[in-house]
């Protein structure tokens, strides 16, 4: 069933799940006013008409007795044991998608603080992105309706607030994954000489997903088909543009300034250590 929701609603949806909206939802996301700013969700860059269309983009999810479930389940079962440990707690934190906590996520990786403050143009990006890379995957959420790994086995996640969301929402593609994979695109044409730390770090942010029990491996890979033909249709956009050149200029202001990340990179390195 489709789901025609107001925008204040999707802000909420969005910080969960990445964007829960179809058609009518992203034509409201286009208006010229921020939005609820308690969720800090901004209107996207992009019309409906200039996503990606994940329906024309992606295969069905894995079928019942395939060899590609077969191998989601096995990358399941061989995070089972980091549940509880440091990385399950990183996983945790990565499943937060309301701001200012995604810029925090990728500060330690771009060497820098990222905040509204210091780095204004590169948070919006940001923001702007988390709108438009999470509602690219909607077409074939919403066609498959996949259930998730969590649901399939009868256990919890690492955000068991999330979970009555997550339960009516498809597990195919993953919206977090895409919108961690799209901010990894965009932040190492940013700082292209952390571009090796920040596309690693763009990779975990996905991998949060299967660890965190709320998505299975294939849907973190289809994710990032998306997120990168996402990324790939915002270089046609000047807003996006303009911004990703002031975000440069911004960082690399950072650096001269010595603005380093304020969370603690030593701790999220041993976490992102742990196997």
């Amino acid at each position: 069933m489709n789901r025609i929701v107001s925008f204040p609603i999707l802000a909420c949806m969005t910080i969960v799940v990445a964007g829960a909206a179809v058609a009518q939802t992203v034509q409201n996301s286009h208006s010229a006013e921020p939005t609820d700013p308690h969720f800090n969700l901004l209107p996207g860059y992009l019309k409906q008409s200039d996503l990606p269309d994940s329906l024309k983009l992606l295969s069905p999810p894995p079928a019942q007795e395939s060899a590609a479930l077969a191998r989601d389940e096995e990358a399941r079962q061989e995070t089972v044991h980091l549940r509880g440990s440091a990385r399950w707690e990183l996983a945790v934190r990565d499943a937060k998608l309301n701001f200012p906590r995604p810029a925090e996520t990728f500060s330690c990786a771009m060497g820098i603080a990222i905040d509204e403050q210091n780095t204004p143009h590169l948070y919006t990006l940001m923001q702007k992105m988390l709108t438009d890379v999470g509602l690219s995957t909607y077409g074939v959420k919403n066609k498959f309706h996949r259930t998730r790994p969590f649901v399939e086995h009868a256990e919890g996640t690492c955000t068991p607030g999330d979970e009555e969301i997550l339960r009516t929402d498809g597990s195919y593609p993953s919206g977090h994954s895409a919108v961690g994979w799209g901010w990894a695109l965009a932040l190492a044409e940013i700082n292209p000489e952390r571009s090796d730390e920040i596309f690693a770090r763009g990779l975990a942010f996905g991998q949060s997903r299967v660890i965190c029990n709320a998505h299975w491996q294939s849907d973190v890979e289809t994710g990032r088909i998306m997120a990168a033909a996402t990324v790939s249709r915002l270089h046609a956009d000047t807003g996006f543009l303009t911004d990703l050149q002031a975000a440069r200029e911004e960082a690399s202001q950072a650096r001269e300034a010595n603005l380093k990340p304020r969370n603690d990179c030593a701790a999220e390195a041993a976490s992102l250590s742990v196997r």
